[in-house]
């Protein structure tokens, strides 16, 4: 496993009223302007933090990646305890996600762009995945010194992310400032 990815045995943090407060789902997911048949893509979709929101917002299917078979596991037993059925799982990389090209309207990569190396292959894949006119929300953390989330070094600095994103000819490029910890930034294919 990558130093800096997010290590399983923590992921009671993922869905802790903390991070709610941090994190507020529905002001977060506003942003992308989800229609009931969108195809949406959960890019290191962990808990279930915004999976289970999306699935609740679309009657299309809601894709919850992630490289970590046993965070797959812990969804899969959540939607199904939830009863929702519009959820399929996919256990692979960002650099590399097993689905077919231009198969989603809508891409979610929270805390998860800042693993990726080089960040041009993640955004490559979201580019590859988006349908034309899709759009993607990217929520990372503030690269500077702080308590909670990865160290500093591990960050991902919203200003390198943002050239990344224009360089890789992505359009509508918006960003603010959840918090003093959290950015979002959203843009179209």
């Amino acid at each position: 496993m990558s130093d800096k990815r997010f290590n399983p045995k923590h992921l009671h943090k993922l869905d802790s009223p903390e991070r709610e407060k941090l994190l507020p789902k529905e002001e977060i997911l506003a942003a992308l302007n989800i229609q009931s048949t969108d195809t949406i893509l959960d890019l290191g979709s962990g808990t279930g933090y915004f999976t289970i929101p999306l699935a609740n917002k679309t009657n299309g299917t809601v894709y919850g990646l992630d490289v970590e078979k046993e965070m797959l596991l812990y969804l899969k037993d959540r939607f199904t305890s939830e009863d929702i059925t519009n959820v399929e799982l996919v256990e692979g990389k960002i650099e590399n996600v097993p689905l077919q090209d231009q198969m989603v309207d809508k891409v979610v990569a929270s805390m998860v762009l800042h693993e990726i190396e080089p960040l041009k292959a993640g955004l490559n894949e979201i580019n590859r995945l988006l349908r034309k006119g899709g759009r993607c929300l990217v929520v990372e953390w503030v690269k500077k010194d702080a308590t909670d989330g990865p160290p500093k070094n591990h960050r991902l600095d919203a200003d390198i992310l943002m050239k990344n994103i224009k360089e890789n000819g992505f359009q509508n490029v918006e960003i603010t400032y959840s918090s003093e910890e959290i950015y979002v930034v959203c843009f179209n294919k």
